[in-house]
């Protein structure tokens, strides 16, 4: 379980800025979706983690209700004895009694330690699926920009042949030349508002990340968690 919480960890506290450089850098959105590949497996992992401690919960939490009776009933047969008058079953009962309390209190335990791991996963569960729905508008914003850079590039190379055209010599030839150049001019303008708008929207999401971390490190100050 311990291996299990520190991948999760790590996983949560990914560096998105680091990952929107490498893929711009390298052209690919490959580092993502090894990212949503691995966050998908070990959220698998946890969801098991969170049915077996809490199948782990339930069943000390029975055992304990399960002694909590017998304590209850051993210490209402102690005064029955006392009353009628016989010590030795009195006494026999209220070591049995101290026995059972011992037992309720290992349970309790036990039973605190579980309900805190159970809640760690569940949080951990919550963190690494909300870190991945980010990640996964993440990659659609840059699937976006990688495609209009491609474009881009594209037109960069259409454009040039289209120069090579126009000095060619030819009128015709030329006047053709210059109305494609007219319409990509204007495909690239339009697309120039698409990458604005995109890079605006990427901004909105990273800095949004970066003031919920900030808040959850004032909270924990705070003793707000």
């Amino acid at each position: 379980m311990t291996s299990l919480m520190k991948k999760v960890q790590i996983l949560i506290s990914a560096n998105l800025h680091a990952m929107v450089d490498s893929a711009l850098k390298a052209n690919s959105l490959a580092v993502f979706d090894q990212y949503v590949r691995e966050v998908e497996d070990n959220l698998e992992n946890l969801k098991d983690a969170v049915a077996t401690v809490g199948g782990e919960v339930k069943t000390l939490q029975r055992k304990k209700a399960a002694l909590d009776q017998q304590a209850a009933e051993l210490d209402r047969n102690i005064d029955i004895f006392l009353r009628e008058g016989k010590e030795e079953l009195a006494l026999a009962a209220q070591s049995k009694l101290n026995s059972v309390n011992r037992l309720i209190q290992n349970y309790a335990e036990m039973l605190q330690r579980q309900e805190s791991e159970l809640q760690s996963l569940k949080d951990a569960r919550l963190k690494l699926e909300a870190k991945l729905t980010t990640v996964k508008q993440e990659r659609e914003e840059l699937q976006a920009l990688l495609d209009l850079a491609r474009s881009k590039e594209l037109t960069v190379r259409t454009i040039k042949s289209l120069d090579d055209l126009m000095g060619a010599g030819d009128a015709d030839i030329a006047r053709v030349a210059e109305g494609i150049r007219a319409r990509l001019d204007k495909a690239t303008a339009q697309s120039e508002m698409l990458a604005s708008s995109l890079d605006a929207q990427m901004d909105e999401v990273l800095e949004r990340s970066t003031l919920e971390s900030q808040l959850a490190e004032r909270k924990a100050r705070l003793g707000l968690g």
